[in-house]
């Protein structure tokens, strides 16, 4: 069984223009290196495209995401910066006025707040306060979410708030192969985009493809995407829950679904990909072959992505549902210290148990 998704408009598909790539055919790579490969890709097709960041030179970055590529495109192009966010994403901006195609890196996903003016009030406004004279392709990766037992602004989910943001396009890959399609488009877009990657699944194995055909048939940057299909006949024994994830939590979902299914529940997994524009259709088509719907993100529950989708599926399936949709996350506190944030963060039996609960 499939969802059928929204796909944009042609003129937002996000195609990447074709270019020699530095992965050889479909290989295994960690999600790290998708990206790392997208990078290097998307700078060899499109001489407009260059880095910035801290420590994104000669060091790689944090997380060794632009590793060899300074080496490779020079100093002009891949540039080491102050550790100055507002500096760099102001940079940016007037770059991407003069015709540029600049990818800010933030370390940290609590080291983007010195930015935030920059991004919300300058990157998402000027194209709309300039009557569409103007364009801001600007790519904002910004390593998100907790799991790697870091210290204090270093396990942050911001998301809500870009997602919020109109004129900000927000997405989220959870799989090496959408880590490097979804830059590879994100970088053809006429408008900022924000790039949550899930630092904690950057070593994460997976196949990756950069051929020709994989470019054909790769989703729309705003399509979601069905990460595992319910059993029909299992389902209509045991009953089936739609569990809608993104990022760091796809994997949570899928192993829960696999529990699950040892116990005759199906639970059919949509991987969202997109947070803004929101591929609402996907959540909506599974919500009415299964009457429940639980969200999973690591952000807090309270005013979190999970709540717009609950109210959205609600709103438009409610003679679908057979219970409320629920929502798990993380609290409404500050992250915690590292030693304690594996009872913050939501877990596959913290899932299971608001399946349970929408199949009481």
């Amino acid at each position: 069984m499939s969802a059928t998704t929204t796909r944009p408009a042609a003129a937002d598909s996000g195609r990447p223009g074709s270019s020699t790539s530095a992965v050889a055919g479909p290989t295994t790579l960690s999600l790290a290196k998708a990206i790392t490969a997208a990078l290097h890709d998307a700078m060899a097709a499109d001489e407009k495209v260059l880095l910035m960041g801290e420590d994104i030179g000669r060091l790689g970055g944090v997380f060794r995401i632009t590793d060899g590529l300074q080496a490779t495109f020079g100093e002009d192009r891949v540039v080491d910066t102050p550790l100055a966010e507002a500096s760099i994403l102001g940079t940016a901006i007037g770059l991407a006025l003069r015709g540029y195609r600049p990818v800010c890196e933030i370390q940290f996903d609590g080291f983007v707040y010195p930015a935030f003016s920059q991004i919300v009030s300058q990157l998402a406004k000027m194209p709309a306060r300039m009557a569409g004279t103007a364009q801001l392709p600007v790519v904002v990766r910004i390593p998100y979410g907790g799991g790697i037992g870091a210290v204090e602004h270093h396990s942050e989910s911001p998301e809500a708030y870009f997602a919020h943001t109109a004129g900000l396009r927000v997405i989220s890959p959870a799989t090496p192969q959408d880590a490097y399609w979804m830059l590879r488009q994100a970088l053809t877009q006429p408008d900022p985009v924000i790039v949550m990657e899930p630092k904690r699944r950057y070593w994460e194995k997976g196949s990756v493809d950069t051929s020709a055909e994989a470019l054909r048939t790769a989703p729309g940057l705003h399509s979601a995407r069905v990460a595992r299909p319910v059993n029909g006949a299992r389902a209509s024994e045991g009953g089936a829950v739609t569990v809608v994830a993104y990022g760091p939590t796809v994997r949570v979902a899928l192993d829960a679904a696999l529990a699950a299914a040892e116990e005759g529940v199906e639970l059919e997994v949509i991987d969202l990909r997109s947070l803004s524009p929101l591929d609402i259709g996907a959540v909506e088509a599974s919500a009415r072959r299964t009457g429940r719907v639980v969200v999973v993100h690591e952000a807090p529950v309270f005013l979190g992505t999970g709540a717009e989708i609950a109210a959205r599926v609600t709103e438009s399936c409610f003679h679908s549902l057979e219970a409320p949709v629920l929502r798990v996350g993380g609290f409404a506190v500050p992250y915690p210290a590292a030693r304690i944030e594996e009872h913050y963060l939501p877990d596959a039996e913290r899932l299971l148990d608001a399946v349970d609960r929408v199949l009481a």
